[in-house]
């Protein structure tokens, strides 16, 4: 691992509008995390976003790059000399990259955000002003709007009970006149506009106060991708942290553009591994009736879910 770019955290990452007027070497308030891993243009314009709507606060930018050889580090040292990179020579995937950062960082708060998000005015503004006003708050996120302009129901999610995750897995549970229990994963007592207390918000956009990931501790690496935010929602929960969701702001997420909208087999074995981590660290153990339900229906969706991928990439046109 090396780090290519940046120098102390006081003297780079999107500091120099918040310091106007004030000595060199600010400390900034905010420490944002971008884990990239082939996806150059999608990072490209969620750093422009970052640059153009930056608090009023001064911000740190960090892009951890997950060995991508696709021009991504070239492009970071080129266009955007004020992030701190760190290039991976190996793909530690989501939580590890992430915590490269999150164990050193000073700032008050972090926010992990996707490559494939971006933020619009005045939400990082809002966001840090939320969190400044309700100390209780451990990690928040806002709503977050997909290309095509729908609603991302991952922006808030109730941990999923078996029934709940079978029904929307299937999609019973995504249907407008779905009963509670069914909807449940989506947390339909809130509001997408509204502003409340949820189990999880969405890893595209976590803002999260350093002294609760001190308390709770940082994401868990035996996840390599998907379900860590999931997981760590629940441990703040453990830790009496409130997680919030903020519909009155929003972020955009062009959702599973870095993913592919046909997951590659080893991004499904993680999805469905992460499943099934998820569900053994909380939930497991009292029922063993059920735990092999669970364990058995993660089995037969991942060998579905890699079976429409494969046969979607075979049939993905070519340009």
């Amino acid at each position: 691992m090396a780090d290519v770019a940046g120098g102390p955290p006081q003297a780079s990452g999107f500091l120099n509008r918040a310091d106007s007027g004030r000595a060199a070497g600010t400390a900034p308030t905010l420490e944002t995390v971008v884990v990239s891993y082939h996806c150059r243009e999608l990072l490209a314009h969620c750093l422009e976003s970052l640059r153009r709507y930056r608090p009023s606060e001064p911000m740190l930018v960090h892009v951890v790059d997950n060995d991508s050889r696709d021009g991504t580090v070239e492009m970071v040292r080129e266009e955007f000399p004020e992030v701190r990179l760190h290039a991976l020579d190996w793909n530690a995937g989501f939580s590890r990259a992430n915590n490269l950062v999150l164990r050193n960082a000073t700032a008050k708060y972090v926010l992990l955000l996707n490559p494939d998000a971006e933020v619009r005015e005045g939400v990082l503004d809002d966001m840090l002003g939320l969190m400044e006003e309700r100390p209780e708050i451990g990690v928040s996120g806002c709503r977050l709007e997909q290309s095509d302009g729908t609603f991302d129901h991952a922006a808030k999610r109730s941990f999923p009970t078996p029934l709940s995750a079978l029904a929307h897995f299937t999609g019973i549970g995504r249907r407008g006149k779905a009963g509670a229990a069914l909807a449940q994963y989506r947390a339909p007592a809130v509001g997408e506009f509204d502003t409340g207390e949820v189990d999880a918000v969405n890893g595209a956009f976590m803002l999260a106060r350093r002294d609760a990931v001190t308390d709770v501790g940082l994401l868990d690496e035996g996840y390599w991708l998907y379900m860590e935010d999931l997981d760590w929602c629940r441990r703040f929960h453990q830790a009496a942290w409130k997680v919030l969701y903020h519909g009155s702001v929003t972020a955009l997420h062009k959702k599973g553009g870095t993913a592919g909208k046909h997951r590659r087999l080893k991004q499904n074995v993680a999805f469905h591994q992460g499943m099934a981590r998820f569900y053994r660290k909380f939930d497991s153990g009292e029922r063993p009736l059920v735990d092999g339900a669970v364990y058995g229906a993660i089995g037969v969706k991942l060998a579905g879910s890699a079976l429409r991928s494969s046969v979607g990439r075979v049939r993905r046109p070519r340009v």
